[in-house]
């Protein structure tokens, strides 16, 4: 299965669809899961992605509970899997950067997600899988997440490329949704579905590339993406594998971390 491309589009995935070792995720809003989705797909809610837990709600859940969402979709080691969302991407960057986390390295992004799916006419279904539940113990890899310490260590030498991917207000303070407002300092800002074609069903920019290069965020930098909660920068962690970038990892604390803190320096 190893030939099915990160980027998947609508037309392949059609063709793929009877593969016995393929595992398609739908990552939803809960309620159009129950409405349609993909004949096959295994629903995962946006929420499981989180710990819900105070101080870091919007952090990775523990391990025991990633364990058990693992092993309630019978996520083995061999299936490829495929992953989608109805926004563009977030959630389902969100769950491949956790994919990652958790060292399952097979899987591939649907370009446009259900939009894409849906408005050109390939098939749905209310039909929900019989899942054959495993038992898997997970691992965690920390590589793919950043810190606040190590980023606050390495603001002075420039050599983190800083991908904030929230609104240009958040950006600039203007909206404040912590007790501080602002970015993070040196970080370049471009929000995250700018990086989305709406003239072709929210699939990736073609140019997306040129576009993140135009405004200085190079690939061959390593880079070190957030939002607020981790949930828009799950499409910009994405894609930055996509594009093969030579290092990037999510922020997981984001702006609700970083905004809250004291002594995190911010600009505005």
């Amino acid at each position: 299965m190893s030939d099915i491309p990160k980027l998947l589009e609508p037309e392949v995935l059609v063709e793929l669809l009877d593969q016995p070792n393929l595992l398609i995720v739908d990552l939803c809003n809960d309620s159009l899961y129950s409405r349609m989705h993909i004949p096959g797909a295994v629903h995962v809610s946006p929420k499981e992605l989180m710990s819900g837990s105070v101080p870091g709600p919007n952090k990775l859940p523990p391990e025991e509970k990633l364990s058990a969402m693992a092993g309630s979709i019978g996520l083995t080691e061999d299936k490829h899997v495929i992953v989608y969302d109805d926004e563009g991407g977030g959630w389902a960057g969100r769950f491949i950067w956790t994919l990652d986390v958790i060292g399952h390295k097979n899987w591939s992004y649907l370009n446009g997600g259900l939009i894409a799916w849906h408005n050109e006419g390939h098939p749905t279904t209310t039909d929900v899988p019989t899942t054959k539940a495993i038992e898997r113990e997970i691992n965690i890899d920390r590589s793919p997440i950043i810190e606040a310490e190590e980023i606050m260590a390495c603001l002075d030498s420039g050599e983190l490329q800083i991908w904030d991917a929230r609104s240009a207000a958040e950006y600039s303070g203007e909206k404040v949704l912590a007790e501080k407002g602002g970015h993070i300092p040196g970080a370049v800002h471009c929000e995250w579905t700018s990086m989305m074609d709406f003239k072709r069903n929210q699939r990736i920019h073609e140019n997306a590339l040129e576009r993140l290069e135009a405004l200085g965020i190079s690939p061959n930098k390593p880079t070190i993406t957030h939002c607020q909660s981790h949930h828009r920068s799950g499409f910009t962690y994405m894609l930055g594998r996509l594009l093969d970038f030579d290092s990037i990892r999510a922020y997981e604390g984001s702006w609700a971390e970083w905004g809250n803190r004291e002594d995190t320096p911010v600009e505005s």
